[in-house]
């Protein structure tokens, strides 16, 4: 079989045709097929390079995609797409394991199907479609393969407090300020009631297990009030 027939379905399924064929062998070979009377290169330095070329588009999609999240929450979003799991789903979703260049033994084990050395083939893959396309060819191959993970990612939990404490400065309105009315209940157990302020509007009161909570369901209660929750909504 020639090697245009060998990889031309995983090259389609890539989005990219390699004009270095040996970039490509190179990212599937797996390092235990390395032995004393080999020179064979393995894909190690491949993954390595891939991985950080992985890491700078996903940070760039989840910059673009999530204007409002905080870095906290990008971080989380960011180790959930470049996780090994998440490499080694991707790489199963190509059929990338029928392709791999293993040892005898390793194949034998299972290897095709092992998450960790589909992982590190994955990113080794990426680390080739950069050296061979360059940054914008990798950047175009990710995006598309790890569309479906990125729109799979939960939605961000709506922090009420930020959003009330934001819609007060474009009103120029006062900072909110918030206030324990009481507490009540065991200490295993407690209630919180608080109240937030802002200056010129009627003050919400909100409840919870814990001040934090209470809180943010006293700034809950105001944005629905002033009918910002209702346009945000909508948007």
């Amino acid at each position: 079989m020639t090697r245009a027939r060998k990889f031309a379905d995983l090259e389609r399924a890539l989005g990219h045709r390699f004009k270095r064929s040996d970039l490509l062998v190179r990212a599937l070979t797996h390092a235990s097929v390395r032995s004393s009377r080999s020179a064979r290169p393995d894909n190690e330095r491949l993954e390595f390079l891939g991985d950080r070329v992985l890491g700078l588009v996903i940070a760039e999609l989840l910059l673009d995609a999530e204007p409002g999240a905080t870095e906290g929450e990008l971080a989380r979003r960011f180790n959930s797409l470049v996780k090994g799991q998440t490499c080694a789903a991707v790489a199963r979703q190509l059929g990338l394991g029928r392709y791999l260049v293993l040892s005898g033994s390793e194949a034998d084990s299972g290897g095709r199907e092992k998450t960790t050395i589909l992982a590190d083939a994955m990113e080794a893959l990426l680390g080739a479609v950069f050296l061979d396309g360059g940054f914008e060819k990798a950047r175009s191959v990710i995006r598309a393969l790890w569309a479906a993970e990125v729109a799979g990612l939960p939605a961000i939990p709506v922090d009420a407090k930020s959003v009330l404490q934001e819609w007060a400065q474009g009103k120029g309105l006062d900072l909110p300020k918030y206030v324990v009315v009481s507490r009540s209940g065991p200490d295993h157990a407690p209630h919180f009631l608080a109240e937030v302020h802002i200056a010129g509007r009627k003050p919400s009161r909100g409840e919870g297990a814990s001040k934090r909570e209470a809180e943010q369901a006293a700034a809950d209660a105001m944005l629905a009030r002033e009918g910002v929750w209702r346009a945000r909504r909508n948007e």
